[in-house]
């Protein structure tokens, strides 16, 4: 039977056809749907959901196939399992766990095409450091990170580093030679020292206006200096709790949709109820309403909110159409590592998310196909 949905962009009435998530026909639909079809959400940064956490020395691949599964009813049909800043026994058994994971599972593999390495290469200052543990940050090392990668089956596809540590700029040439996307975030850099990261071969901000000091200078600092470069895309949190509407308005403008990636950043207890838990060894609280915190202090620890949350966030706080916002948080991030992107043609095999929407409302998944 076929699916009959409004294109994400158009608005066109179809009907697709589908063979084992594979689109075998496209017609003009003779019914008026409600709903719409995209290319499903790609994540480039999940630590984790409903308790259970990437960056852990227990993670088994059975933890990774759940999370991913959850994953998907918010219409997340790929995503970067992103593990952060801790000691080297933590990462290398993180890396282990997905590594055997996909290995196990074809379709797993498919739906998670790599891991996002996010620290420990980052500032160790209050703020820029967000919620990742002070004592497991440390300077660039290729060497270690060759080790991890091993570790990872060649799977980490994406670096996130503080570009003033000692040896960053190296490690940037060489991640780059090796074909792995690098990005700036939770960093304290001055402007010449972003600016030879971008030279060297940075191509991303990760969470631009989070990991940052609570206080920035008025004009040089690097927010400015990163949002005005055109050749960085901008990861945005658009949760409605990690930037205010202003200022998620401001960046996609500043750097425009074409130069925008959405992610949720889904933190290891989004999806769990109000209370405190304890993760990367730092004790964080779930408030009413999803957001997470490092208690007593003005930072969060990632977000309880799903990449679905975020895209129908964006399109009321700054503005843009739904086929923006979905390319935000589907074609930007797999242009990005060079993947290629669904389209709703004959022939395509997805990840598709089919989804209801009214201008000013939510987005509500209702199925990934593919």
């Amino acid at each position: 039977m076929p699916v009959h949905a409004r294109h994400f962009a158009s608005g066109e009435p179809l009907a697709v056809t589908f063979d084992a998530g594979t689109v075998t026909a496209v017609t003009p639909s003779d019914r008026n749907p409600a709903g719409w079809i995209a290319p499903a959400f790609f994540d480039v940064q999940i630590n984790g959901c409903h308790g259970v956490g990437f960056t852990s020395p227990h993670l088994t691949p059975e933890q990774v196939a759940e999370v991913v599964g959850r994953c998907r009813t918010h219409g997340i049909g790929t995503l970067l399992p992103t593990v952060i800043t801790s000691p080297v026994e933590t990462l290398s058994h993180a890396f282990d766990a997905l590594h055997q994971a996909l290995e196990a599972d074809t379709e797993l593999a498919r739906a998670v095409p790599g891991f996002h390495l996010e620290g420990p290469f980052i500032c160790p200052d209050d703020g820029p450091r967000g919620a990742h543990p002070r004592d497991a940050v440390r300077d660039p090392d290729y060497d270690e990170f060759r080790r991890l990668q091993v570790r990872a089956g060649g799977r980490i596809r994406l670096v996130t580093l503080a570009p003033e540590r000692p040896g960053a700029l190296r490690l940037i040439e060489r991640l780059t030679a090796d074909g792995v996307v690098v990005a700036i975030g939770h960093t304290a850099a001055t402007g010449p020292q972003i600016r030879d990261a971008v030279a060297a071969g940075a191509k991303l901000s990760t969470h631009l206006g989070n990991g940052c000091h609570v206080v920035l200078p008025r004009h040089d600092s690097y927010l400015w200096e990163q949002l005005a470069c055109d050749d960085l895309i901008a990861s945005v949190i658009a949760d409605g709790h990690h930037l205010p509407p202003a200022v998620l308005k401001s960046v996609v403008r500043g750097k425009t949709p074409g130069r925008v990636i959405l992610t949720c950043d889904a933190g290891t207890f989004a999806g769990c109820g109000p209370g405190r838990y304890r993760d990367w060894g730092t004790e964080v609280e779930v408030l009413p309403g999803g957001k997470i915190v490092v208690p007593g202090t003005p930072f969060l620890a990632g977000s309880g909110a799903f990449t679905d949350t975020c895209v129908g966030h964006v399109m009321r706080a700054a503005g843009v159409s739904l086929a923006e916002a979905i390319d935000m948080a589907s074609v930007r991030p797999r242009q990005l590592l060079g993947l290629p992107v669904p389209a709703v043609e004959e022939g395509s095999s997805g990840p598709f998310v089919l989804f209801d929407w009214q201008p000013g409302g939510d987005v509500i998944v209702r199925q990934v196909i593919g």
